[in-house]
C-alpha cells in the first residue's frame, strides 16, 4: 500500500480501515495475553495508532486513538470487562496511555502532512524546472525552423525574378528541410503528451520489419551527411506491430545518432529474429555516451551535457515509452570500439508470407 495514496480514500473507509485495524491487533494481542501482560499490550495499540496516523486524516486517527484506549481498558486492564479500574497506579497508566496516544495521533499526522507539503514542493520545482528546460529548449528547435522557412519565403517573394533556378531549388530545399523538423518537433510533444495521458492503443498489423527500416532511412534523406547501412534480412517474417509508432522510434534514434556524431560518421543498423523476439539495433561509431549518463538517456528532457543546441530531450524517453507500449525493451551502452549501441527487443508474433496466403 503507497502511503500517501491512502489520503485517496473517502473518510467512511478510512475510519472503517482505522477501527478494523485496531480491533484486529487487539485481538492478536487478547489472545497472546497470557504470554504478554496488559503494559506490552499498550505498546502495540500505540505502534498501530501511529501507523494509522501515517495513513489517514487525523479524524480518524483520533478514532482510532480514542477506540485502542477503551479496548485496552476494556479487556485487558484489570479488572477485565469493565471499565472501572481500582489500582491507581493502573489509572494514572490509563490516563498517560490516553493523552500519549492522542498526542502522537496528532504529532504523527502533522509531521506527515509536513513532508508530503515539502515532497509536493520540490516535486513541484523540479516540474517546473523540467518545463522551463523543455520551453528553452523548444524556444530554439520551434524558432530556427519557423525562421528559415518565412526567410526562404520572403526571398523568394521579393527576389523570384533575380534568383537563378539552382537557388530558387535550394530555397525551396531548405523549406523542406525545416518543415520535416518542425514536424517532428511537433510530433514529439503530441507524443509524449499522449504517453503522459496514457491515450497511446498500438494500432498492431502484420509489418515488414525491412521495408520499414528502409522507409524510415529514405524520409530521414537530406537531412545528414552521415553513412547509414542497413543490409535487409531477406528471411524475416512478417512481425506484428505498430507501424506508426516504430517508424517514430527508428526515426528518433537516428535523428539522435546523427546530431550527435561527426558528418561522415557510421550509422549501422541491423533486425533479425531471435528467440520470438525482434531485435534491432542501431550502432554509430561516434563518441558514445559517457558512462555515468547512460541510465539517464531515456529521462524526459534529458540532454547530454557540454553538447551542441538544439534538441528538446524527448526524443529517446518517447522510444522507450513506445517500446514498452510494445512490451518491450530498450538497452544503451557504449560499443567497444567506440560509439553508441542501440538494442531493441519486442515479443514477436510472426507469420510467414506463406502462412498468410493459407489463412
Amino acid at each position: 500500500m503507497n502511503l500517501y495514496n491512502t489520503r485517496k480514500y473517502s473518510l467512511i473507509h478510512q475510519y472503517l480501515i482505522s477501527i478494523v485495524v485496531v480491533l484486529l491487533v487487539s485481538m492478536g494481542c487478547y489472545y497472546s495475553s497470557h504470554v504478554i501482560g496488559y503494559k506490552t499490550v499498550a505498546l502495540f495499540l500505540l505502534v498501530t495508532v501511529s501507523i494509522i496516523a501515517m495513513l489517514f486524516d487525523i479524524l480518524p486517527v483520533l478514532s482510532a486513538a480514542l477506540l485502542s484506549a477503551l479496548i485496552w481498558n476494556f479487556f485487558f486492564i484489570p479488572p477485565i470487562f469493565t471499565f472501572h479500574i481500582n489500582n491507581t497506579e493502573d489509572l494514572l497508566m490509563f490516563l498517560l496511555y490516553f493523552l500519549i496516544a492522542l498526542v502522537n495521533a496528532v504529532l504523527t499526522f502533522k509531521i506527515r502532512k509536513e513532508e508530503m507539503k515539502a515532497r509536493d514542493k520540490v516535486e513541484k520545482e523540479n516540474t517546473i524546472k523540467l518545463y522551463n528546460t523543455l520551453l528553452n529548449s523548444l524556444s530554439h528547435e520551434l524558432r530556427t525552423p519557423i525562421s528559415t522557412i518565412i526567410g526562404a519565403i520572403d526571398t523568394l517573394k521579393e527576389n523570384k525574378e533575380k534568383i537563378s533556378l539552382s537557388n530558387q531549388n535550394e530555397l525551396f530545399n531548405q523549406i523542406d528541410i525545416a518543415s520535416i523538423r518542425l514536424n517532428r518537433q511537433v510530433e514529439n510533444l503530441l507524443n509524449m503528451s499522449r504517453l503522459e495521458t496514457g491515450m497511446l492503443k498500438l494500432n498492431l498489423d502484420w509489418c515488414d520489419v525491412n521495408e520499414l527500416i528502409n522507409s524510415t532511412i529514405q524520409k530521414l534523406d537530406q537531412l545528414y551527411q552521415q553513412t547509414i547501412v542497413f543490409e535487409p534480412d531477406e528471411s524475416m517474417p512478417l512481425i506484428k506491430l505498430d507501424r506508426g509508432l516504430m517508424v517514430q522510434v527508428l526515426q528518433n534514434i537516428l535523428y539522435n545518432a546523427i546530431n550527435y556524431t561527426p558528418e561522415n560518421s557510421r550509422i549501422k543498423i541491423v533486425a533479425k529474429l531471435q528467440s520470438n523476439s525482434c531485435i534491432i539495433t542501431i550502432s554509430d561509431n561516434g563518441k558514445g555516451f559517457p558512462e555515468h549518463e547512460i541510465p539517464l538517456a531515456f529521462d524526459k528532457f534529458y540532454r547530454l551535457p557540454h553538447t551542441k543546441t538544439g534538441g528538446s530531450g524527448l526524443g529517446l524517453s518517447i522510444v522507450k515509452g513506445f517500446i514498452e507500449a510494445h512490451y518491450g525493451t530498450i538497452k544503451l551502452e557504449n560499443n567497444l570500439h567506440g560509439g553508441a549501441l542501440f538494442t531493441i527487443s519486442i515479443p514477436a508474433e510472426t507469420s510467414y508470407l506463406n502462412n498468410l496466403k493459407n489463412e
